[in-house]
């Protein structure tokens, strides 16, 4: 049996510094990012894998969605990637053309459109006041770029992206109002 790891080194995790204001979940998130780039073969850590692993970790970014039967449906496409859908993307950037792609010696094993998701999640963190990004904010990276992977697989799925973003928002201001749980689903409280 080959292996489908790539050749070189493995995908680096975000630098240092970012990776300290990253909440010990959306740190697990980044974990079984690299790791699922790593399996499927693909160079860089893309959208579609953060997406794919916070679905998988975070149940506060499931709660934003209208049912579980759009998660599933997610899983369903994500799963697919390395056996058949999203193979058009094995061994290519990830470039929604949102910020421009520098290529260097030495790849940051980060697709641009990822590093572009993650600087949203921490900018957002800090607007809240926050000293680490939870996994909320980095779906809100994600959802902010229409171009990118993960917004592809979510419009696959039947996902109206414009939804999600005010469902997220809403879970954010919940989060920032001292309630840490999205109450998901249509909003009623917890009991």
């Amino acid at each position: 049996m080959q292996s489908r790891t790539p050749p070189g080194p493995e995908p680096d995790l975000i630098p240092a510094e970012p990776e300290s204001r990253l909440s010990a979940e959306l740190a697990s998130v980044v974990a079984g990012a690299r790791r699922r780039a790593v399996r499927d073969g693909d160079r860089q850590i893309d959208t579609a894998h953060l997406l794919h692993s916070l679905l998988e970790s975070d149940p506060e970014v499931r709660a934003v969605f209208t049912d579980g039967a759009q998660v599933v449906r997610l899983l369903g496409y994500l799963v697919q990637r390395s056996i058949g859908y999203g193979l058009q993307w094995q061994g290519t950037v990830e470039d929604s053309g949102a910020v421009p792609v520098v290529r260097s010696g030495k790849e940051t094993g980060w697709s641009p459109a990822a590093v572009l998701a993650m600087e949203v999640a921490l900018e957002r963190a800090e607007r809240r006041g926050d000293a680490r990004a939870l996994g909320m904010d980095l779906l809100a990276g994600l959802v902010a770029d229409a171009e990118c992977r993960a917004v592809e697989v979510l419009g696959r799925a039947g996902v109206d992206v414009e939804v999600l973003l005010k469902r997220v928002e809403a879970g954010c201001r919940q989060y920032a109002s001292g309630d840490h749980g999205y109450l998901g689903g249509s909003g009623q409280e917890r009991a």
